[in-house]
């Protein structure tokens, strides 16, 4: 499916297959540690202490590292790129990481190509993203049927040869006719992506860049001679960073036409749509010309907004928008086919049902039920030329249904040939797994031990293997398996782990084991495979992943019992997780670490400073850690829906017990942590992380290395290289086996 961005950034994807007190060099260590140890305190500085305090609400909130927020002071740069060669130093110095590195690159390498970003299009006419064994990054190509030749259109690789900075592309979308493609481009992992416009047959630039395009959101008109395109404010002199995310508009040009003639189409500045500056919007011009549907999205809100306005109207410059849905009806995913709108809510449904509203009259006190509330999970609808098709999940498992558009049609499920997960994609609102002028769908399929393909489901059920993603000989490893678990929490919920491992592991409690969490925005765990995980269990290791409360592995309810003032859970959650490994002997507290990334940073640092004793190493990659002061920046404004406000006092309390910046406490023996972050991240800042080392550093009494780990060009992950990725794998690999004692990777 075709790269997107959610309105607004989240704090981060998901992504479980990726990932400063200095030493105290006791005497007895071995030479090649204490000469370690040594390089480490000559080379790195101590950050000052220069406390600013804030009240807020009769409490007094002490900030020693403030001025770390100022990443251009030259005194902060110092000291990042000096903690930064510090822990690059000391990680280059594990015997065993260049060893993991090549596993990891061998691994990686088994496979001829990755493919991802499959967008199918009448004629048999297929856009896809391919990166071939010897790539650093994915470049875009598009081929006539599954077996056709592919043409390369897009190669970011030969941007980074001409400047020097990696680049990636972070979404594209087809015209109808696949005679355009509009695709972003960005670099440096800045997610800064600016618009282009190219003639697939010629291979040529349709007119002229356009920036401040990072959403995409790029939707194309039937006959493939209008697109519409989310474009951000323009910053001017003056301007707060935490306006940059609002007042985008929905913007409407034909390809060539300068980005300065593009009129607006949906947003705050046309009459009738009434969101405000916060919210952000992006239309879908249905293939049969109808309708235009606005949505509309507040930060990081799972519930949306939909206008519909006639989409000729729109075209002329005069649309007649009207409201259809409010975020009270709940509405998370919606589909369209012959004027009805098919959405998913979770309204009187906690695990959501899907309701089919006619658009003609579109009253949704008057919708009809099409799949009712049941124990499964409702997630995602995509209506096909032949039916509708609808994702549901039971437990962490996906379930493909299919419903013919005949009003007592029933829904059927389609037998899958994989028992893991899948995501569904709908042509009318932005993604590709279905199109409406087309039967059947297209679904990747994967689980924790079988290696993604792309399927299709034919309007008949079967479902096929298309080729499109080659089988590497590592891609169905039959020594490993996965096992679930439910765990309880401290107030006796069960939580869902999944437990991956060699068959036949050992439970004496011996095994280096790596716990994973995320569990925010309703983000579910579900299972996937990694190669890089077989790297780690080369090593003896077992990796162990965790839905808590904050994702929505049940619904709803689930996801809301890890959400603001109740999220202490989430971390709750996963320390019951951590001691259940333990309990099982699966591993021990000398033997086990953490990671969590972007807003799995709260989750992994609060389950750290909650129970230091637990963890032989903490990863908090590009961690939201400082929550009480991410609101403000750019991105902390769209994520106040999902973690609350400091200006109202419960919003202030929440986002206190969530920061492990502020619970981070003086002479307590902290276990060993690596913090990694991309300098140039546009969804959490760099300082968070910096911030929080460098209290870490000051606070910690256990000896163990508190390490910073940068990378000064890439951001949040998202288009980082090949490169890029295996490197960071191999040091959190390798950090956390050199601090779990494990042999082969002590100094």
């Amino acid at each position: 499916m075709p790269h997107s961005i959610s309105f607004g950034f989240s704090f981060g994807f998901s992504f479980v297959s990726r990932f400063a007190s200095n030493f105290v060099c006791a005497a007895l260590l071995a030479a090649t540690l204490a000469d370690l140890c040594a390089a480490q305190t000559n080379t790195a500085p101590v950050a000052a202490v220069r406390n600013v305090s804030d009240n807020f609400f009769g409490t007094t909130i002490t900030d020693p590292y403030r001025y770390f927020e100022n990443k251009k002071s030259p005194e902060v740069v110092a000291w990042m790129k000096a903690h930064n060669d510090q822990a690059r130093a000391t990680l280059a110095k594990i015997p065993g990481r260049d060893a993991m590195l090549a596993n990891l690159t061998r691994y990686d390498a088994s496979v001829s190509d990755r493919v991802g970003s499959i967008t199918r299009l009448p004629g048999d006419l297929y856009f896809l993203e391919r990166r071939a064994a010897t790539d650093n990054q994915f470049k875009l190509y598009m081929r006539r049927g599954l077996a056709g030749a592919d043409k390369l259109l897009v190669d970011p690789e030969a941007l980074e040869k001409s400047t020097g900075k990696p680049h990636a592309i972070n979404w594209y979308t087809p015209s109808p006719d696949g005679s355009v493609v509009a695709y972003g481009l960005s670099q440096g992992g800045s997610e800064e992506a600016v618009l282009h416009l190219m003639n697939t047959a010629t291979g040529k630039q349709i007119g002229q860049p356009i920036s401040r395009a990072n959403y995409g959101s790029v939707d194309w008109t039937a006959d493939s001679k209008t697109l519409v395109f989310n474009r951000l404010q323009e910053m001017r002199k003056g301007m707060p960073e935490t306006q940059k995310y609002q007042r985008s508009q929905m913007m409407m040009l034909t390809p060539g036409q300068a980005a300065a003639n593009a009129r607006v189409a949906f947003g705050d500045r046309v009459k009738g749509v009434d969101i405000t500056p916060v919210e952000s919007p992006t239309v879908s011009l249905t293939h049969d010309g109808r309708w235009a549907i606005g949505a509309v999205y507040n930060g990081t809100q799972r519930e949306i907004g939909l206008f519909i306005a006639p989409q000729a109207a729109v075209l002329a410059g005069q649309p007649k928008w009207q409201r259809i849905v409010s975020r009270s009806d709940a509405v998370t995913a919606f589909s369209y086919f012959n004027d009805n709108l098919y959405f998913v809510t979770h309204a009187g449904a906690p695990r959501s049902q899907v309701l089919a509203l006619d658009l003609k009259a579109p009253q949704i006190a008057k919708a009809q039920v099409l799949m009712p509330a049941s124990d499964r999970v409702v997630i995602r609808v995509a209506a096909a030329a032949d039916a509708l098709y609808i994702e549901t999940r039971d437990g962490n498992i996906k379930r493909l249904f299919k419903r013919a558009y005949a009003a007592t049609a029933p829904a059927v499920e389609v037998p899958l040939p994989v028992e893991g997960s899948f995501a569904l994609g709908d042509g009318e609102s932005g993604a590709s797994a279905a199109d409406p002028r087309l039967p059947g769908v297209l679904i990747e399929l994967e689980s924790w031990t079988r290696a993604r393909q792309v399927f299709a489901v034919a309007a008949d059920g079967k479902v096929s293997n298309t080729g499109l993603q080659p089988a590497g000989r590592f891609d169905a490893p039959t020594d490993i398996e996965a096992t679930e678990v439910k765990v309880p929490s401290h107030d006796g919920a069960l939580v869902p782990m999944s437990v991956i491992h060699r068959k036949g592991v050992k439970l004496d409690g011996s095994n280096p084991t790596l716990l994973y969490g995320y569990a925010s925005y309703g983000i579910t765990e579900e299972p996937f495979f990694s190669p890089s995980r077989l790297a780690w269990m080369d090593a003896g290791g077992v990796y162990a992943i965790a839905n808590p409360r904050g994702s929505s592995v049940y619904g709803n309810d689930w996801y809301k019992g890890g959400f603001q003032a109740s999220k202490p859970n989430t971390w709750k959650d996963f320390i019951a997780c951590a001691e259940f490994l333990i309990a099982q002997k699966y591993t021990s507290p000398a033997k086990l670490g953490i990671l969590g990334g972007s807003a799995g940073g709260i989750l992994v640092g609060r389950a750290m400073t909650e129970r230091p004793d637990l963890f032989a190493a903490v990863i908090p990659a590009v961690g939201a850690l400082d929550t009480l002061r991410a609101e403000t920046t750019a991105n902390g404004v769209p994520n106040i829906p999902e973690f609350g406000t400091v200006k109202t006092e419960a919003g202030f309390k929440a986002l206190q017990a969530m920061s492990t910046y502020d619970n981070v406490k003086p002479g307590v023996a902290y276990p060993a942590v690596m913090l990694t972050h991309g300098v140039n991240d546009p969804r959490v800042d760099v300082w968070e992380s910096t911030k929080t080392a460098a209290r870490l550093k000051a606070a910690t009494s256990s000896g163990k290395p508190v390490l910073m780990r940068l990378d000064f060009d890439a951001g949040h992950g998202i288009g980082n290289t090949k490169k890029q990725q295996l490197a960071e794998r191999a040091d959190n690999f390798s950090f956390l086996l050199w601090q779990m004692g494990v042999a082969g990777y002590q100094p």
